[in-house]
Order: C-alpha cells, then sequence, then structure tokens
C-alpha cells in the first residue's frame, strides 16, 4: 500500500504543470532598475514570475541600507516586499 501511494504521489508531481521565470523585455527592465534606484538598490539579477501574479523579482540587490536585499515588485514596479538575503 505504501508503494502505491508513493507512486502516485511521484505521478502527481511529474504532471504538475512547471512554473518558471522569465527574463525581462528592455522596457520591463528599465522600470524594474528605475523602481529598484528609488528604494536604494541595485544590481542582482531580475525575473518575471509567469504566473498570472506579474511579479518582478530581484535576487540578491545590493542597497544603501548595507547589505543584500530579495525585491519583489508588482505589474505596477511599486514593491510589494523587501526582505534581508
Amino acid at each position: 500500500m505504501k508503494q502505491l501511494f508513493f507512486a502516485m504521489c511521484a505521478a502527481c508531481a511529474l504532471s504538475a504543470p512547471a512554473f518558471a521565470d522569465a527574463p525581462l523585455s528592455d522596457d520591463e527592465m528599465k522600470r524594474a532598475t528605475a523602481a529598484a534606484a528609488a528604494w536604494g538598490c541595485e544590481g542582482g539579477k531580475w525575473e518575471k514570475e509567469t504566473e498570472s501574479t506579474g511579479v518582478y523579482e530581484l535576487d540578491d540587490a545590493k542597497c544603501k541600507e548595507g547589505g543584500q536585499y530579495d525585491l519583489k515588485f508588482d505589474k505596477n514596479f511599486k514593491l510589494i516586499d523587501m526582505s534581508a538575503d
């Protein structure tokens, strides 16, 4: 019975759609970089979530406050989350 359960779990996990992040377009990159700069942050790696959320993520940004942060912006480039990395 345990083997059947684990086999079913594996099948479900493999059949789930994969959500990947996508690179930003040139226009999105300009707007995103400006939004991060307004919060005193630069550098890092930008990604756009491909799910319907439209969230832009900046990983490992260096901010003037000191240290590295992960930032999330909504589809209008308003900051929705900033957490120390």
